[in-house]
């Protein structure tokens, strides 16, 4: 039992942390087994597809989703960045874009028709980015599964704990809860401003996030669009926005321009 209880002492310990903004969380799954889960749900995507053949909009993704990844490094230095990410965009009608542990984003085509400029498909971009540096998908992994569970996760219990079910069947609940429930109130607000700090750092017009969001709004009607359906409501996120829209377009300012404009 005193060994069992060092362990999860040392778990809890290990797991406290701050977000890149200065928020403290509680993130207990390994970075390891958050990639491992990441690469299969991208993989299971990409199986799926289908993907976009179109060469100017695999460009212009790929060209800001690389611009806004070294932004991101130099705005966020003392967060441990994937060396490589892979950028994919789905031939799907949806305005909708994600980032996965590991070092995975993917972009619906449909998204290029709500975001009409470089510096709006930025915003989305950036805000999925501000999702892995924050390590959100851990912290609500922590927070749905419940100690007990990420325990099984990590192995420190017995394939008994879990009753009739196998450790590898807890490791796929442990991915689909982990990867698709949505983010609270607190991730998206979070993401919304690492996102908008890193747009301006790579260059890109701060205040093309605002329209964007405006866009969103248009084009969702009474129902919002797929990906702002668990996303706060567009009031509360342009607020936001524009009440830090200062501070970034400071950072603009000393940033070199967008070569993907």
């Amino acid at each position: 039992m005193r060994g069992w209880l060092g362990l999860l002492l040392g778990l809890l310990l290990a797991g406290c942390d701050q977000t890149p903004t200065g928020r403290q969380q509680l993130a207990l799954v390994p970075d390891a087994l958050m990639s491992q889960m990441g690469a299969d749900t991208f993989e299971q995507m990409r199986q799926q597809g289908p993907i976009a053949t179109t060469s100017a909009i695999n460009q212009q993704v790929e060209c800001v989703s690389r611009e806004l990844l070294a932004a991101a490094r130099r705005r966020y230095p003392q967060v441990d960045m994937p060396d490589e990410w892979e950028v994919v965009v789905f031939d799907r009608p949806s305005p909708n874009a994600f980032a996965l542990p590991g070092g995975r984003i993917g972009v619906h085509a449909g998204l290029l028709r709500v975001a009409e400029t470089p510096s709006q498909l930025a915003a989305v971009i950036g805000h999925e980015i501000g999702h892995v540096l924050a390590d959100h998908g851990n912290e609500r992994m922590t927070q749905q599964l419940g100690i007990k569970s990420v325990l099984i996760l990590v192995g420190l219990l017995g394939e008994g704990e879990l009753g009739q079910e196998p450790l590898q069947r807890a490791l796929g609940i442990g991915a689909r809860l982990g990867i698709a429930l949505p983010f609270s109130r607190t991730h998206e607000e979070e993401a919304d401003l690492m996102g908008l700090m890193i747009m301006a750092e790579a260059g890109y017009a701060p205040a093309q996030s605002v329209a964007l969001w405006h866009n969103m709004a248009a084009a969702g009607g009474d129902q919002p669009p797929e990906f702002l359906s668990t996303h706060p409501a567009h009031e509360s996120r342009i607020e936001l926005l524009q009440k830090h829209l200062p501070e970034a377009r400071d950072i603009r300012e000393t940033a070199a321009p967008s070569s993907c404009a």
